[in-house]
């Protein structure tokens, strides 16, 4: 097991709405199987995982066994960012029985959900090792969860791009032609809101240049091969970063990775996870 990373989850507010919006659907207005068990009864449980993983979501699993138990105990062997191997036990887990049984569904799902994020993204970055390019992910999130993957992208490895529409301007070819031209486009988003990175997509060196000169914050590389890579690194000549998105996966990434660009995001991040295998044993005191 290696600790690799260390970065604050959301706030705690979101996490609880989180877990929340996962309960409404899963309790609903009570769960019928745990009232079999005896009101009183106390349990004891292990939470293993079955695969090479890397951690990530442990406050989302944490607050929904407080959710239903205030007073539970749960012992963690791993942090968040922690790469983990088979058969690994994650933590150790006290409290009432009826209340770990019916949280055991929701917690379970955030963290296999995101653990299997981290993982993703940890191959990723590997796969872009020895290299000056950074990772990072989309908008392509599960709804509602944009924060929480996001989050877990960073455990991963990885950084993130804006959070969404509001944080940050990414001009696009159909921006460009509405605005007239990418010098418009960039001195309307600058008039507009001027404290918002700005970043342009372009199709070609021709289209690169113009964004130089409209003074960018960052270039995103449309479909460019990696010759014509090499070329935009060159021109921009560190000027602005340079980021490559689209067709990204993990036999591609190194390669284009190797242009000396600055940035690759990859959806594949958030919306191409498997969920990490983990199994909770539990028993009666």
């Amino acid at each position: 097991m290696t600790t690799a990373f260390r970065f604050s989850p959301p706030d705690q507010t979101l996490i609880n709405a989180d877990v929340e919006r996962a309960f409404a659907e899963d309790i609903g207005h009570g769960d019928a199987t745990a009232s079999l068990l005896p009101e009183g009864a106390q349990a004891s449980a292990q939470l293993v995982c079955r695969e090479d993983a890397v951690v990530a979501g442990i406050p989302w699993f944490d607050a929904c066994v407080h959710k239903l138990d205030p007073h539970a105990r749960i012992t963690w062997h791993v942090s968040d960012g922690d790469r983990v191997t088979p058969n690994t036990i994650l933590c150790d887990i006290q409290g009432r029985a009826r209340a770990l049984v019916s949280a055991e569904r929701s917690a379970l799902n955030f963290l296999q959900l995101l653990s299997a994020t981290a993982t993703t993204t940890a191959s990723y970055v590997a796969a872009v090792a020895g290299t000056k390019t950074r990772v990072l992910d989309t908008r392509k999130t599960i709804p509602g969860l944009r924060l929480a993957q996001k989050y877990a992208v960073r455990c991963g490895g990885g950084h993130n791009h804006r959070i969404g529409l509001y944080d940050a301007i990414l001009v696009k070819e159909n921006h460009i032609i509405a605005a007239g031209s990418i010098a418009a486009a960039v001195q309307a988003a600058r008039r507009l809101h001027p404290t918002l990175l700005l970043e342009v997509e372009v199709e070609n060196l021709d289209e690169l240049q113009q964004a130089l000169d409209a003074g960018v914050d960052r270039v995103m590389l449309d479909n460019f091969t990696p010759p014509l890579m090499r070329e935009a690194v060159a021109q921009a000549d560190g000027r602005v970063p340079l980021e490559i998105s689209g067709n990204v996966n993990l036999q591609t990434i190194g390669e284009y990775a190797s242009t000396g660009v600055d940035y690759i995001s990859v959806g594949a991040l958030t919306k191409h996870v498997k969920a990490v295998d983990l199994s909770l044993r539990l028993q009666i005191d």
